[in-house]
This record gives C-alpha cells, sequence and structure tokens, in this order.
C-alpha cells in the first residue's frame, strides 16, 4: 500500500482536507497528514525554516512520497533542497517558497505593528481589522507572526535549483495567494518536474475540487516508480 505524507498549509484545521483524504483511502493509499507545531499542533515557540526543515525530515521516513500545501510546499522545498535524496517523490501544491518583493505585505507587517494596541480597544477592534484586511498575518498568535515572518525572509534564501529529488508540481490556474507565475518559475528550476495546472482551481483545490485534487494525486502516484 502506497503511503502519502500530506504537510499542510497555514491553517489552524485540517478538516477541510477530508474529502480528498477519503477519496485517497478508498483508492489504498494510506494518508498521514502531519500536524504542523504552532498550527494544528499546539506550540507557543517562534518557530524558524530551519527547525521545520528538521521536523519534518524526523517526521517523514526516508524514500516517502511527500506533498506540501502552501507552507507546506516551502517547508519540503527548504528539506529536499538539503537532503535531496530524502523523498522518493515531491509533490508541490500551489507551494509557497518563491520570493517575490512585497511593499504591500511590508506595510501591512508595519501597520500591523503599529495598530495592535488599538485592537485591545473593543469598540476600535472591527476599524483595525477593516483598516488591515483579513489575512494570515493579522489573525495569527504572536508567535507565529514572528513565524512567518520568518516563514517569508527564508524564501530570499532558498535555492529551489538544488531540488532535484522526482517533482510534480499541482498548481490552480486562478489562485491568488501563489500565483500561477510562481508554479511555473518552480517548474523550470526543478529539473525533470512535471506541471500539472487546472483552470478554475484557486488556493485551497483541497475546498474548491476535492474529488478533483485526489484523482490527480492518485495518478501522480501510480507514475511513481
Amino acid at each position: 500500500m502506497t503511503t502519502l505524507y500530506i504537510i499542510h498549509g497555514w491553517t489552524y484545521t485540517t478538516e477541510p482536507w477530508n474529502g480528498t483524504i477519503t477519496t485517497l483511502k478508498k483508492a489504498g493509499i494510506n494518508v498521514k497528514m502531519l500536524n504542523v507545531p504552532g498550527l494544528t499542533s499546539p506550540s507557543q515557540k517562534v518557530w524558524t525554516i530551519d527547525e521545520y526543515v528538521n521536523w519534518a525530515d524526523q517526521n517523514i521516513p526516508d524514500g516517502a512520497i511527500a506533498l506540501g500545501h502552501s507552507n507546506g510546499g516551502r517547508i519540503l522545498l527548504n528539506l529536499c533542497s538539503k537532503k535531496p535524496d530524502k523523498l522518493k517523490q515531491l509533490i508541490l501544491l500551489d507551494a509557497a517558497g518563491v520570493y517575490e518583493a512585497s511593499k504591500k505585505r511590508d506595510l501591512s507587517r508595519k501597520a500591523s505593528k503599529i495598530m495592535s494596541p488599538l485592537k485591545k480597544v473593543k469598540p476600535l477592534r472591527k476599524v483595525v481589522h477593516k483598516v488591515l484586511g483579513a489575512s494570515d498575518y493579522d489573525n495569527a498568535p504572536e508567535n507565529m507572526k514572528k513565524t512567518l515572518a520568518n516563514m517569508l525572509d527564508s524564501d530570499k534564501v532558498l535555492d529551489i535549483k538544488k531540488v532535484t529529488t522526482p517533482t510534480t508540481i499541482i498548481w490552480g490556474e486562478t489562485d491568488n495567494v501563489t500565483p500561477l507565475r510562481q508554479g511555473e518559475k518552480m517548474h523550470q528550476q526543478i529539473a525533470g518536474s512535471e506541471f500539472i495546472t487546472r483552470k478554475n482551481w484557486n488556493h485551497a483545490p483541497y475546498i474548491m475540487d476535492p474529488t478533483g485534487l485526489a484523482k490527480v494525486i492518485i495518478s501522480t502516484l501510480n507514475k511513481v516508480k
């Protein structure tokens, strides 16, 4: 029986993955969803990318097949860039890891820090959130805000070309979190990688089209030798 290890993205529940996982299991695939420290597993510390890489290395056996979505993809890219022979197959789903300078993101971080004291004033709370906008950064606990900043900064030094693991890249063409151009760049930089896109998928195909995503994953696993 094939075992697939999954590292989810920046989320505090894996429940939305249930539809995809159920279909995978019906196809005879043993799915191991890893609970990411600080997100779906309790942790009060501030994490660095190197610590997440060590965590993934300890929780995924050598020679395994692993899928990383969004931030989970970032973790696996860093793992495979350091240990090219760690995985038998790498599957990247709308993965993070491509660095793009973002003035809007930097300004949002600064504004969040400046306006943070106002969030404690109940009548002003809604106003502050409206100004800042709802985002992973704004809604995260303090330790995870710093962790997310560490993750974004780590992309500056990630050398994706060092990934030589057999890789399949799956992307939603309407993804506005990690845009299609980032998937195309990963495909260009990972030698021999396969690039699969779907026109109507966004950043979370496990919610939008759980059965369709499962079928793409099954097809990918059937190609693994």
